[in-house]
């Protein structure tokens, strides 16, 4: 029958989808705490882009003699024990802290959303087999799991991104699953099997539309965890090597000169402070919207 089907062909159509539209976009622009967010959010960006350009001096540029010069009309945010630009390096260490959060979170993205959705769909020995291994890496918290990688590919910037996003991955894999398992039991799914649609396509046009919104909100909270933990590797010296301005590795090096010259490590930690802000705040306002439990 085909008019009874044609019901089902969207998740939509059974209600398993908060739709995204002019709606959505009303009900996130009412939520203060992720307006905030967003604001800053799109400030940072903006800057990061811009750097090249607002930059006072070259990031990596060193002058002895105005070494850790105090904020002034020289120097807005002072200079560091080499002399460099504390500003131009804060500038700067945006854009790889962004980037960093960026492609970790997209590489967790890609490697744990089909591991996710197999699993979640086909059950079974397949979801067992899976889930014993996630269970296994979720027994490790995510630093020091992002750390062991890191340590095994060598000290980097580009392996910092691959650990991080490494480690994130059980997560997506196990909040995929977990929304799969409750959408392959809807009646449109269920009326895809019967018309004959095949496991791709099921996947695909049918379920993924679910793991959507759960997945936009994991992955802006996450950004923020993955620029938290890019700069602690790279506080620790495995991330970013010098004179990269990496906002984890500016904090190290200021750390001996917390008395005399607090400014070389206070302005990086105000930006890693309000970028994970800013991203908690989106992903807070981002669940209150898109969750279809929270809506009044």
């Amino acid at each position: 029958m085909p008019g009874s089907t044609r019901a089902f062909d969207s998740p939509s159509a059974a209600g398993g989808v908060p739709s995204a539209g002019p709606s959505t976009a009303r009900r996130l622009g009412r939520q203060r705490g992720a307006m905030v967010g967003l604001v800053v959010l799109v400030a940072l960006v903006l800057l990061a882009l811009a750097a090249p350009w607002l930059s006072p001096r070259d990031p990596i540029r060193t002058a002895p003699r105005e070494a850790l010069r105090p904020p002034g009309a020289t120097h807005v945010l002072g200079t560091d024990q080499f002399g460099r630009d504390v500003a131009s390096r804060v500038l700067h260490g945006a854009r790889i802290s962004l980037a960093v959060g960026l492609i970790s979170v997209s590489i967790a993205l890609v490697l744990g959303t089909p591991v996710g959705l197999v699993s979640g769909y086909y059950g079974g020995r397949v979801d067992a087999s899976i889930m014993r291994v996630i269970d296994v890496l979720l027994a490790f918290p995510g630093i020091l799991l992002a750390l062991a990688i890191v340590s095994v590919l060598t000290p980097g910037l580009g392996n910092v991104m691959i650990a991080v996003g490494l480690s994130a991955v059980p997560t997506y894999a196990r909040l995929v699953r977990a929304t799969v398992l409750a959408a392959r039991e809807n009646l449109y799914v269920e009326a895809a099997r019967a018309i004959g649609s095949r496991d791709l396509t099921i996947l695909g046009r049918y379920i993924l539309p679910n793991v959507v919104a759960p997945l936009i909100v994991t992955a802006t909270l996450g950004l923020g965890t993955a620029i938290l933990s890019a700069a602690a590797l790279s506080f620790l010296g495995l991330g970013s090597q010098p004179p990269q301005p990496d906002w984890g590795r500016m904090l190290s090096e200021g750390r001996d000169y917390l008395r005399e010259a607090w400014w070389i490590a206070t302005f990086p930690g105000l930006g890693i402070m309000l970028t994970v802000l800013a991203m908690n705040l989106l992903g807070d306002g981002l669940r209150d919207v898109l969750d279809p439990r929270l809506k009044t």
